[in-house]
């Protein structure tokens, strides 16, 4: 599969984020307080967009009522007004009485301000031309009545012209009604219009604000992630990568104090290991010299001795040998944390690798009548440094000695599983407390169960084997095991490929 499109957008957010860290504010507070508002800047234009939007139709609906209102309310008193000179003229004809007039003018007088006020209004051409057409024919009416005014009897061609009249006011009338009905369809259109606009606009500003958002997480989370991986590294002892953040000048000042803090720590590491070292160097030599005195006393080269002289020197060599063990892990230690330990490897038949140690260890298996069950093929060969593979399972059958009861029973078993092998040694003895899993290849961590009759040891045994274990390419760990007794498992690579 094609990566490119993938690499390409990496590599531009990598181009973003250097380009806004050479202008990073200097407080981490304030990044997020800039990521904060430029998430929230879309969607506040949509907001006023769609509040601009709502007023605007507000106003145009505000302004379509009050004009068809005052449409409604003036064409109905034209109606009216038309209606009351019609029936003040008929009666002033009928009866030949000009006094009877007054209504009429007085009916007039309304007419002509209703209509002025529907002049001033903001009406169509169409409702203009029919309003100018209204004036004009009862202007006509008007002038023939004020002719007539001295005999009333006369009115009977100006009666005639108020049905002309009111037809024309009711034309007026319903074109005035029509023209609401369009104003209102207008509006709806309008609204269902600033309605999908508003629609769209959250359509395409949510995502927008949301890669906003994820953007400005990736920024603002990447130093702390920085940091977060510095202290993991320095909490497991890996002080050699220097700790670098990017980001608000506050959080790399405190990166810049994590990189002390490591540099510290690398000094007492070394300084630790130099002093273990020196030690370790300066007690092998009188060591040595003390064991082969006791060697030289118990063969009888100074003169035969005596049953408790004997026993002496016998406890002098145990305890001189087993002494000689704790310096070697501390030797095998301290080079394993300068990295100077080098492996050679070659081909060794696991079985031969389990014969050696169990020959070391024959005089403590017999000491507690221990039974060992071996499943192993004779053929099963891994490609590995010897010694220190070697070393690693010697580690592991001793603890399976020690915490094993007496006439128990320790099993060593091989087998191939995914081009590794799975070398298990698996004792009957106390177990492993919950407590002591997640520390049991801590240097120097001693585990809570105590074997009696044994002298707690310097704690670097399985720390050494696990390091060994991992330089091969491999690992070392518990199974988790029901009941009693302990299960470690040795895993490598089947060849070094």
């Amino acid at each position: 599969m094609d990566n490119k499109p993938a690499n390409d957008v990496a590599a531009t957010v990598d181009v973003a984020y250097t380009r806004l860290l050479r202008h990073n504010p200097k407080s981490f507070l304030k990044l997020i307080l800039i990521g904060f508002s430029l998430v929230l800047l879309p969607l506040i234009i949509a907001l006023v967009d769609s509040a601009v939007t709502i007023n605007q139709l507000a106003e145009q609906s505000r302004q379509a009522v009050y004009q068809a209102t005052q449409i409604a309310h003036s064409s109905r008193v034209l109606a009216d007004e038309i209606v009351a000179m019609e029936r003040s003229a008929r009666q002033a004809m009928i009866l030949d009485d000009d006094g009877l007039l007054e209504g009429y003018f007085h009916a007039h007088d309304k007419f002509a301000k209703a209509a002025a006020e529907l002049a001033a209004l903001n009406l169509s051409s169409a409702q203009k031309q029919g309003l100018l057409q209204l004036q004009k024919n009862e202007l006509a009416i008007f002038t023939q009545v004020n002719a007539s005014r001295a005999t009333p009897a006369k009115l009977q061609d100006s009666v005639s012209g108020f049905s002309q009249l009111l037809d024309v006011a009711h034309t007026f009338s319903t074109a005035g009604y029509n023209l609401i009905e369009q104003e209102a369809d207008a509006l709806q259109i309008k609204a269902a219009r600033a309605r999908k606009r508003v629609v769209w606009q959250l359509l395409g500003l949510i995502p927008f604000a949301i890669i906003l958002a994820l953007g400005f997480s990736v920024v603002i989370t990447r130093p702390i992630r920085q940091i977060e991986q510095a202290i993991r590294r320095m909490g497991q002892g890996q002080l050699n990568h220097a700790v670098r953040v990017e980001g608000p000048e506050d959080l790399s000042k405190l990166g810049d104090k994590l990189d002390w803090m490591r540099l510290r720590l690398l000094a007492v590491e070394t300084q630790k290991n130099t002093f273990l070292r020196h030690v370790s160097h300066e007690l092998k030599t009188p060591l040595t010299a003390i064991r082969e005195g006791a060697d030289l006393l118990n063969d009888g080269v100074l003169g035969e001795l005596t049953p408790k002289q004997r026993q002496v020197t016998v406890i002098l060599h145990k305890n001189s040998v087993q002494l000689q063990r704790r310096i070697e892990d501390l030797l095998s230690y301290s080079a394993i944390q300068q990295q100077q330990s080098s492996l050679i490897k070659s081909p060794v038949l696991v079985q031969s690798i389990v014969d050696a140690v169990l020959q070391d260890q024959a005089l403590a298996v017999m000491n507690k009548a221990l039974h060992i069950d071996l499943n192993i093929s004779p053929h099963l060969t891994v490609y590995c440094d010897e010694s220190k593979i070697q070393t690693v399972l010697d580690n592991l059958l001793s603890n399976a000695i020690k915490f094993s009861p007496s006439a128990g029973r320790i099993t060593i078993q091989a087998q191939v599983v995914d081009n590794r092998v799975h070398l298990d040694v698996i004792d009957a003895g106390l177990g492993i407390d919950d407590a002591d899993s997640a520390l049991l290849f801590a240097p120097f961590y001693q585990g809570r169960r105590v074997a009696q009759g044994y002298t707690k040891g310097t704690g670097l045994g399985l720390a050494i084997a696990r390091e060994y274990a991992l330089a091969h390419g491999g690992d070392l760990r518990v199974i988790a095991r029901e009941g009693v007794g302990a299960h470690f498992q040795l895993i490598l690579p089947l060849n070094d490929r």
